[in-house]
């Protein structure tokens, strides 16, 4: 499945507000503080209006020489502080809370979606940008805080705002009321049906190449020193500058659609404005209102009308962040391609025997097999080599025994417990890989060494090293096993990554070792001291090693030659080599005038 998300999806409202209400749902009572302590600001913004008249009607009907007025007057200015007062007090209440609640989900959503996207296939990480998948995450947070604002703070306040005013002026007069509510639902619905249906799908596009963006941007800064060396410099430029025009005109369509929206809300507003003061003047002619009455109708209107004023920028948020947010619920939904069954144990290898019983593979939908009915054994402690021309299933094989994928049909045994059986930390914790290419992360060498066994000591750690002929270049290093080694490692030789990855897996400890060959692209020196350090390590291990350069092989135990997807040709390196049309032999024989070619 793609890892881009390319157009809006017509259930994406649907399905962010239910991800987001879902989270809500872990926070009951500081959701509901936060809804009671807005309803009563919004009541007190309701009733300012009222007490307004009041005061108006108190002080034109002679409050400074009439007692009776004066107390009036007095009764509605001190509701008024009251009121004022008291939403200041429940506003507070309710931003506090929203705080608490907004950087629990923040917490618990990074932490989910990491843990997500850890757990996701190989093929999954291959389909795509990681610059894009981190953007996606990050611009999804961003946008839950936005959309928790605007609900809880803002569209919620604004429904009862507009209740609550369609009541008040209604009680008066009906059909004050009736024009009020008639024309706030209007403007609602449409302020609504731009943002779904005109601006929505410009904006999802335009969220997608916004990840595209990230994606090329991260691609051509990781692959840095591959630019330089083909002094591609401009060329990237331009590659990328295709990728920000595409972006900028989905940007500005969007944004231009915004900006139609607004001007389309702002005319809608100015018909309702019209409509209520030309009724309040009606009814003022007819002498059905008084000044205080006019007063309460016009601060009513206006107050109703920043609300409503509002409820479009609101409602824009919402369209925006359920846009934001789209790619991130999206990453949740999608199911783990490789899942631990419901019964899943621990695995325990003791002696480290793999077993291919009948098994068959294929890659995604390719409906075309790579293992068809595919057995074969590997006894505990073996020394078993992977030899074949690219393409041929070896390092397949050993992602099978990784459980990276599952197998269509078969099984495989590890000390006979089936390892779609048993959960994939436990079966992974002890099978220990050494890679070609040895990916470092960008800490210090000993967080590096020990990440295979978190706990390990600094004695440990450092007999590691020395094991795998690491710590000679580690001592001399200035700050020494507390060197940053780089963003994947760059800043350590190929060599000496490989020695890093050697002492990582001999503090692992693990029963099983996956070699695939590191050797293939070193000098000599670097050559001899890794392959002294694999030597050490494949002791008392069932080891399996992709074999590149043949020449590595000849000590092992027994030799699989592959050749798509089936074992062709099997025995010890004596053996293979005396079988006359063998494609193992054939392999050797190539790669030794191909070194004596360079010798001379």
């Amino acid at each position: 499945m793609s890892r881009f998300h390319i157009g809006p999806r017509v259930d994406a409202f649907r399905d962010v507000l239910a991800f987001t209400g879902s989270h809500w749902s872990w926070q009951p009572a500081r959701v509901a503080i936060i809804m009671i302590a807005m309803f009563a600001c919004t009541l007190a913004d309701v009733l300012t209006p009222l007490y307004t008249g009041r005061l108006v009607d108190a002080v034109a009907n002679g409050a400074a020489t009439e007692a009776v007025a004066w107390h009036a007057a007095l009764a509605a200015f001190y509701m008024l502080v009251g009121l004022a007062l008291g939403a200041i007090v429940m506003r507070h209440v309710a931003f506090t809370c929203i705080i608490d609640l907004t950087l629990k989900m923040l917490c618990g959503i990074s932490s989910d979606a990491f843990d997500r996207v850890q757990r996701f296939s190989t093929d999954w990480h291959a389909n795509g940008f990681t610059g894009s998948t981190v953007r996606q995450i990050t611009r999804g947070m961003g946008a839950l805080d936005l959309l928790n604002s605007t609900i809880l703070i803002a569209l919620f306040p604004s429904l009862i705002m507009l209740i609550g005013s369609a009541v008040l002026l209604g009680w008066h007069w009906p059909m004050m009321g009736l024009i009020i509510a008639c024309g706030s639902l209007a403007y609602v619905g449409l302020t609504i049906t731009l943002s779904l249906r005109y601006i929505a799908p410009s904006a999802s596009l335009a969220n997608s190449w916004d990840s595209r963006l990230g994606g090329a941007l991260a691609d051509a800064i990781s692959c840095n020193p591959v630019v330089k060396g083909f002094a591609a410099e401009q060329r990237e430029n331009e590659r990328l500058a295709k990728v920000i025009a595409k972006w900028r005109r989905r940007m500005r369509r969007s944004w231009v659609r915004g900006a139609i929206s607004g001007t389309m809300q702002g005319v809608t507003l100015l018909a309702l404005r019209a409509a209520v003061i030309c009724y309040a003047l009606l009814l003022c002619s007819r002498g059905q209102a008084t000044a205080g009455d006019i007063a309460l109708v016009l601060t009513s209107f206006f107050v109703l009308q920043g609300y409503l004023r509002d409820v479009g920028m609101h409602v824009r948020n919402v369209q925006r962040s359920v846009n934001d947010m789209e790619e991130l619920v999206y990453i949740q939904s999608q199911p783990l391609d490789i899942a631990d069954c419901p019964e899943a144990k621990q695995i325990r290898i003791m002696k480290g025997r793999i077993d291919f019983k009948k098994v068959h593979f294929h890659y995604g939908n390719d409906g075309l097999p790579l293992f068809r009915d595919f057995s074969v054994s590997i006894k505990a402690g073996e020394r078993v080599g992977l030899v074949g021309p690219s393409g041929s299933g070896k390092t397949t094989f050993v992602k099978l025994i990784q459980r990276l994928y599952d197998v269509n049909g078969g099984r495989i045994q590890i000390d006979e417990q089936d390892i779609s059986k048993v959960t994939q930390a436990s079966l992974r914790s002890q099978i220990a890989v050494v890679q070609q290419e040895c990916l470092l992360f960008h800490r210090t060498l000993a967080e590096n060494i020990a990440y295979g066994q978190p706990g390990a000591s600094q004695a440990e750690i450092e007999e590691a090293a020395q094991l795998a002929s690491a710590h000679e270049f580690i001592a001399r290093l200035p700050k020494g096993y507390g060197t940053l080694v780089g963003e994947r490692g760059i800043k350590l030789s190929g060599g000496e990554r490989q020695r890093v990855a050697i002492a990582r897996a001999f503090l692992a400890d693990a029963p099983i070792l996956i070699l695939d060959e590191a050797t293939s692209s070193l000098d000599t020196e670097s050559e001899v001291l890794i392959q002294n350090a694999m030597e050490r390590l494949m002791v008392g291990r069932t080891t399996l090693i992709i074999a590149h350069r043949l020449s590595t092989v000849r000590a092992l135990d027994r030799l699989l030659v592959f050749d798509r997807g089936r074992i062709i040709e099997e025995g010890d390196h004596a053996a293979l080599v005396h079988l006359n049309s063998g494609i193992y032999r054939r392999l050797f024989e190539r790669q030794r005038w191909s070194v004596a070619k360079e010798l001379l």
